[in-house]
């Protein structure tokens, strides 16, 4: 079956969502180690939470990149999720779902959350024809991310090592294994189609 060219695609259960981030050890191992995020996780910054593992590889080098060695899995409820859906708004302008840029930026200045759709990966972290979200947060909504809607944080670091090392020696079967089982995540379509830019 064809991908639609714009899908959140995630690990998700009936109460919960996966979404993945990657930070320093200074915020990554006490936010893995406490199960939420520490004082220093700045809650007055735009944060982006990335619902597909591959994408936030490439994002991340496979936690290689400087400030990024530590990916981070958060689950966070879907009640929250779905409020930053439907209170979200494109990051950038789109002539089919704004009347016009004024109206689109005084959108983006009041909503709490954007949306981007950035080409989902392969496991070369080579672009597919088709995108996957990116949602930012903040204000209101990174505040809520980080203090009533996180579940639980793990460290998937490891993880990301070992699948990096597969691919490297060219065992892309046992790397496609090992990837995290993101589906289709389910959103009404009047909450997903102003989004879908």
């Amino acid at each position: 079956m064809e991908e639609p060219s714009r899908r959140i695609r995630a690990v998700h259960s009936d109460s919960t969502v996966t979404v993945y981030q990657a930070y320093s050890r200074e915020i990554g191992l006490p936010a893995a180690r406490d199960g939420r995020f520490p004082a220093a996780w700045k809650r007055d910054r735009m944060t982006w939470i990335k619902p597909s593992f591959l994408w936030m590889m490439y994002r991340c080098g496979w936690g290689a990149k400087e400030g990024q060695e530590i990916v981070l899995a958060v689950e966070i409820s879907r009640e929250g999720f779905d409020w930053a859906l439907r209170n979200a708004c494109l990051s950038s302008y789109a002539r089919d779902v704004h009347p016009d840029r004024v109206a689109w930026q005084r959108q983006l200045k009041r909503a709490p959350a954007r949306v981007q759709w950035d080409p989902e990966r392969d496991l070369l972290l080579q672009p597919l024809p088709y995108r996957s979200l990116q949602l930012g947060l903040s204000g209101e909504a990174a505040r809520r991310y980080a203090d009533e809607w996180t579940v639980s944080i793990r460290d998937v670091t490891p993880l990301a090592h070992e699948i990096h090392a597969l691919v490297g020696s060219g065992d892309l079967g046992s790397a496609a294994r090992l990837l995290p089982q993101e589906r289709p995540y389910p959103v009404e379509d009047e909450v997903l189609a102003p989004l879908r830019g």
